[in-house]
């Protein structure tokens, strides 16, 4: 009975304080915000890797010029210094990898438009240079219509294969097959439209069409043309020997020596996932930091507010402890008050953190999370701010003599 009026008594203070509590808890509160927002993020983000969401199909790998996720600085410089992956490395790296995998070539540049009969889509379309095995090793399905051939490749056809979202756009009421569309102002014929596959990071996947890479080359030139290749592997249980071959026949393709090293980037369905942790990681080492140094603030905030508080209830302080209260009732009940500005503050600053970093993984197209782990962490951390800055305004308020409390004005 003690206790539970002790802490009616720390409650009632606060809200004898109302906008001097808020305040305080301000602090407490963008400490946590900024820590379990980007947790949200990070983890909604990586439960939609881990859960197959993936740029390439089954058993299947990349070989390019850059690094699937790239930081800046000095190393963006070394991988701009490489040599584009040419057309003629890419056919021979093709040529020698034979019958062992399905080896697809693309280019990609964004930012185009097409037209069609006078209805135009809007200019953020991709343009995918391709061939018969980009749609497969880019686990794409082909609704109606027929792939790019090799025939196509071989004699640079003005041929086109378009997303559901180019054919929703401009061919909403009508087949598109055998129809001529303009992209860039050259016309191509449509020979095949691709399933729905929908978004993901808030980014649509239907929003391309695909031409031979040949005519491609034809069109926008060789020059600053990097191409990327897909390689994938017959099963699961050769991926691990056909990457090893695909390196070799790469080396080849590149002219490289024996001592030199790789001059390109395999990347893989668990690279990436690998590439993204190892990113996530520095992302939440700074948020850490920037949550310490804020939460380290608004303790030192209770800790003022307390001290503040203490100096004008001296007298209500002697008054108690002359009727009978003790040291320790006195002492907890600053702590308390403490410990309910800091742990309200971080309560609300995780409901924020949540609310909001699921907001940005939804516009992302990743799924709602909540990190359990750092909202209790962060919990523990708020608790132990109140009681360790709140800690000497109370000692200062329980040691106060009484006689000389009720002396002061």
């Amino acid at each position: 009975m003690e206790y539970k009026e002790i802490a009616l008594m720390a409650f009632s203070s606060l809200q004898t304080n109302k906008l001097r509590s808020g305040l305080t808890m301000l602090g407490i509160t963008v400490g946590v915000f900024s820590i379990i927002g980007v947790m949200t993020i990070l983890g909604a983000l990586q439960n939609t890797i881990e859960t197959g969401l993936s740029q390439l199909g089954t058993n299947t790998f990349q070989i390019q010029k850059y690094p699937a996720i790239m930081f800046g600085g000095t190393n963006s410089n070394k991988y701009n210094n490489r040599r584009d992956i040419d057309y003629e490395q890419a056919t021979t790296f093709k040529r020698l990898m034979g019958n062992d995998a399905k080896v697809g070539l693309e280019i990609v540049i964004g930012a185009r438009q097409a037209v069609y009969q006078g209805k135009k889509t809007n200019p953020n379309l991709n343009l995918v240079a391709g061939d018969a095995n980009c749609i497969d090793n880019n686990a794409y399905t082909l609704a109606y219509g027929r792939n790019i051939s090799d025939e196509d490749v071989l004699h640079a056809r003005s041929v086109m294969i378009i997303g559901d979202g180019i054919q929703k756009m401009l061919f909403e009421s009508e087949d598109p097959i055998g129809k001529e569309i303009k992209f860039d102002g050259r016309n191509y014929t449509i020979i095949g439209v691709l399933e729905l596959k929908g978004s993901a990071f808030g980014q649509g996947q239907d929003n391309f069409a695909i031409i031979p890479i040949t005519r491609f080359l034809t069109n926008y030139g060789r020059l600053r043309r990097s191409i990327n290749i897909t390689v994938q592997a017959p099963s699961q249980a050769t991926y691990q020997s056909v990457m090893d071959k695909a390196i070799g026949a790469m080396r080849i393709a590149r002219k490289l020596k024996p001592e030199d090293i790789n001059d390109f980037e395999i990347v893989a369905n668990d690279s990436l996932v690998k590439q993204f942790q190892e990113f996530a990681s520095v992302i939440r080492i700074g948020a850490f930091v920037i949550s310490f140094i804020a939460l380290i603030t608004a303790g030192i905030g209770i800790m003022n507010i307390m001290l503040v508080s203490v100096t004008e209830r001296t007298k209500e302080i002697g008054i108690r402890k002359s009727v009978g209260a003790k040291k320790s009732n006195i002492l907890t009940q600053f702590l308390i008050e403490a410990t309910v500005l800091s742990v309200s503050g971080g309560l609300l600053g995780i409901l924020v953190g949540v609310v909001i970093g699921n907001l940005v993984a939804a516009f992302m197209s990743a799924p709602f999370v909540f990190p359990f782990d750092w909202a209790a962490i962060g919990l523990l951390v708020c608790s132990a701010i109140g009681i360790g800055f709140g800690f000497y305004p109370a000692y200062k308020a329980a040691s106060l003599d009484p006689i000389e409390a009720l002396r002061f004005e």
